[in-house]
């Protein structure tokens, strides 16, 4: 289904956590889709591994499995974002560049589900939220917070739930119709 897209490349496939770690590690690709449950070495292990061993590699999960307990274990775990199998292609497209610039993305059916999880953003979510909304990236927010990149996809990803909404940009405009953020002058 990927080798569709025009402007994505497929380098390699792994049927194990352990091999798509070993795959990773040797060719560097922008975005790892990763699955959660193969033999051996689980995929929230494997992102786990990936995102420590490769800078820069980012995962995207792409399952069937949509508890909140695999969710947040895989953002815990470095995911860039958490997709179900039946995200239809051109959204599928769009989330793997999203997730190669290092955004955070969550399926909507997901961000929906959890919807009813809502609960007040901690301060370092809303501040995280809030330079957001100023324009930085996930590293100039990790460089500013002195936080890692994936401790800020953590904070986005925990804020998109929180809020109910599946992007970035979805998240500061619900902070800011809520009163959560205030618009910049």
């Amino acid at each position: 289904m990927l080798e569709l897209a025009d402007d994505l490349d497929v380098v390699g496939e792994a049927a194990s956590g352990a091999e798509a770690l070993t795959l990773a590690a040797a060719l560097r690709p922008d975005v790892v889709l990763m699955d959660l449950r193969m033999p051996g070495v689980d995929g929230t292990e494997a992102t786990a591994r990936i995102t420590a061993r490769c800078p820069g590699v980012r995962v995207l999960v792409l399952t069937t499995y949509d508890t909140d307990a695999d969710i947040l274990r895989a953002i815990g775990a470095g995911a860039v974002g958490y997709l179900l199998k039946d995200t239809p292609h051109a959204q599928l497209v769009a989330a793997i560049h999203a997730a190669s610039r290092g955004e955070s993305v969550l399926a909507p059916p997901i961000a929906a589900r959890l919807a009813g999880r809502r609960a007040a953003l901690t301060p370092r979510e809303a501040e995280v939220l809030g330079l957001v909304a100023n324009g930085l990236s996930n590293p100039e927010i990790g460089r500013v917070l002195f936080i890692s990149e994936a401790t800020v996809k953590t904070h986005l990803v925990r804020a998109f739930v929180k809020l109910g909404v599946s992007d970035r940009t979805a998240a500061v405009t619900a902070a800011l119709s809520r009163g959560i953020l205030r618009s910049p002058l």
